[in-house]
C-alpha cells in the first residue's frame, strides 16, 4: 500500500511537471501567435497608410492643376483610414507638396506614414534670337517702321531707307535679298541693293550701297533656319487649354468686363472690348477670330511667375479665311509681374503662304507691352504707333511708326503648359517616411 500510493504520488508529480511545461509552451505560442498577428496587422496598416499619403499627394497635384490657389485639406475619409496633405510655396513655379496617411484616424492611430514630393509647372522654352524672323516671305518695311534686334528672314528684307534696324539684317539662302534698308550693324545676304549699312557687308552680289566698315564680297549664303514654334507645339496648347473645359455660348464670346479666363477652348469667335482686365490663368484656344479694340488689359496670372501664356486664333476648319487675330487702338499687355512673361498671340490663318491677302494678324495703333506675336503660316501687320516685344512670321509687313523693341531674355522664353500650368513631379525630389 505504502509502494503503491508513492508511486501515484510520483505519476502525479511527473502530471504535474509535464502539465506546466504543456502550459507554459502553450502560453508562448498564444503570446507568439498574438504578437505575429499583431505585427501583421501593424504591416498591413502601415502599407495602408503609406497608401493613403500617396492617394493624397496625387489628389493635392491634381487639385493644383484645377485650382492654383489649391492650400491642402485635412482629415479626408479614404478606405481603412485617412489623409492629411499641406503645400508649401517655394517660388512662383515651385511648391512642396507633404500628404500623411493614419490608420484608422489621426487621433489614435495604429500606422502614420509621411511621403513629400516637390511639384513644379511644365514650361516649354521657345527661343525668339531675334527681334524680327520672317520665312520665305520675307519683310516689308515701309514710311518710318524701326526694329530695336536683329532682323533674320528667309525671304527677301525690303524697305525704303527710313526704316532703321537696329542690329543685323539678315536675308537667308541663295535667294537672299537685302533692298532699301539702313542697318546700323552688319547686313548678310546673297543680294544687297541700295542699302545702307554702318557695320559690315556679307555678299555674293552688291551694288547701290554705302558700307561704313569692312566689304565682303563671296561670303557664303547665310543659313536658313526655321522659325521658332512648331505646329505640333502650338496643338500641344491647344490640347492643354481644352483640358480646362469648352466654352459654346454665346457665340461670338465677348468679353466687356474684368475677368479671369483660362486653360479654355472658346469654340467660335472671341471680342475683347471695352477697358476691362482680363487675366489669363492658362492657354486660350479661340476657334474662331480674335478682335481686341479700345483699351483692355491683357495680363498674365501672378501665379505663373517668370512664365506667359499663349492666346491661339485656329479655326480648324477654316484656316484661309478665319482664324486671324485683329489688335487695335491700345490695348496693353502684361506679363506677370515678374521678368520674362509675356502673353504670346498666336494665329494659325494660311493664307499668306497659299498665295491670299488675308491678314494673319493685325497689330494697329498703340497697342503696346509684353506682347509677343507669331504667325507661322501667314501674314503680320504693324502698323501705326504701336511697341511690342517680338514679332515672327511667314512675312512681316510694318507701316508708319511701328516699332518691334526685341527684350533681352527672350531666347529663352518659357510658357505655360498643361491645365493651368499643369503641375507635376520634380524627379529625385520624393521621399518616403
Amino acid at each position: 500500500m505504502t509502494r503503491s500510493h508513492s508511486q501515484s504520488g510520483y505519476v502525479l508529480l511527473t502530471a504535474l511537471v509535464f502539465m506546466a511545461i504543456f502550459l507554459t509552451a502553450f502560453a508562448s505560442f498564444i503570446n507568439y501567435t498574438t504578437l505575429y498577428a499583431r505585427s501583421e496587422r501593424v504591416a498591413v496598416a502601415d502599407a495602408q497608410a503609406l497608401a493613403l499619403a500617396e492617394a493624397g499627394l496625387d489628389k493635392a497635384v491634381y487639385q493644383l492643376n484645377q485650382d492654383p490657389s489649391y492650400a491642402g485639406e485635412s482629415n479626408t475619409a479614404l478606405g481603412a483610414g485617412v489623409f492629411t496633405t499641406s503645400i508649401a510655396a517655394i517660388d512662383a513655379n515651385t511648391k512642396r507638396i507633404t500628404a500623411t496617411g493614419y490608420v484608422p484616424n489621426n487621433t489614435n492611430p495604429i500606422a502614420t506614414r509621411v511621403v513629400k514630393a516637390t511639384v513644379a509647372i511644365n514650361t516649354s522654352t521657345v527661343s525668339f534670337q531675334f527681334g524680327v524672323q520672317a520665312g520665305d516671305g520675307g519683310v516689308d518695311l515701309q514710311n518710318t517702321a524701326s526694329i530695336r534686334g536683329n532682323l533674320y528672314s528667309t525671304g527677301p528684307v525690303t524697305g525704303q531707307n527710313s526704316n532703321i534696324i537696329r542690329g543685323d539684317a539678315i536675308s537667308a539662302g541663295p535667294s537672299g535679298l537685302l533692298s532699301g534698308i539702313h542697318a546700323t550693324s552688319s547686313g548678310y545676304a546673297h543680294t544687297i541693293t541700295n542699302s545702307s549699312l554702318d557695320k559690315d557687308a556679307y555678299y555674293q552680289s552688291i551694288s547701290g550701297t554705302m558700307v561704313g566698315g569692312v566689304s565682303h564680297p563671296g561670303s557664303p549664303d547665310p543659313a536658313t533656319s526655321t522659325l521658332p514654334i512648331t505646329d505640333a507645339q502650338i496643338a500641344q496648347w491647344e490640347s492643354d487649354a481644352a483640358a480646362g473645359g469648352t466654352i459654346s455660348s454665346p457665340c461670338p464670346y465677348q468679353i466687356s468686363s474684368s475677368v479671369t479666363i483660362g486653360p479654355t477652348k472658346i469654340n467660335c469667335d472671341l471680342k475683347i472690348t471695352g477697358s476691362p482686365t482680363v487675366t489669363l490663368a492658362g492657354p486660350v484656344w479661340v476657334n474662331g477670330n480674335i478682335t481686341i479694340q479700345n483699351s483692355p488689359t491683357i495680363a498674365v496670372a501672378s501665379s505663373f511667375g517668370s512664365a506667359g501664356v499663349a492666346v491661339i486664333a485656329d479655326n480648324t476648319v477654316d484656316q484661309i479665311n478665319s482664324s486671324t487675330i485683329d489688335l487695335q487702338n491700345s490695348a496693353v499687355f502684361q506679363g506677370s509681374g515678374s521678368p520674362g512673361s509675356h502673353v504670346l498671340l498666336i494665329s494659325q490663318n494660311k493664307s499668306a503662304s497659299q498665295g491670299g491677302g488675308i491678314e494673319a494678324i493685325q497689330v494697329r495703333n498703340s497697342a503696346s507691352g509684353a506682347l509677343l506675336v507669331y504667325a507661322g503660316h501667314g501674314n503680320i501687320s504693324l502698323e501705326n504707333n504701336i511697341s511690342i516685344k517680338e514679332v515672327s512670321a511667314w512675312k512681316i509687313t510694318a507701316k508708319n511708326t511701328a516699332e518691334v523693341v526685341y527684350e533681352t531674355g527672350l531666347a529663352n522664353t518659357h510658357f505655360s503648359s498643361g491645365p493651368g500650368g499643369s503641375w507635376a513631379y520634380i524627379p529625385g525630389t520624393y521621399v518616403i517616411k
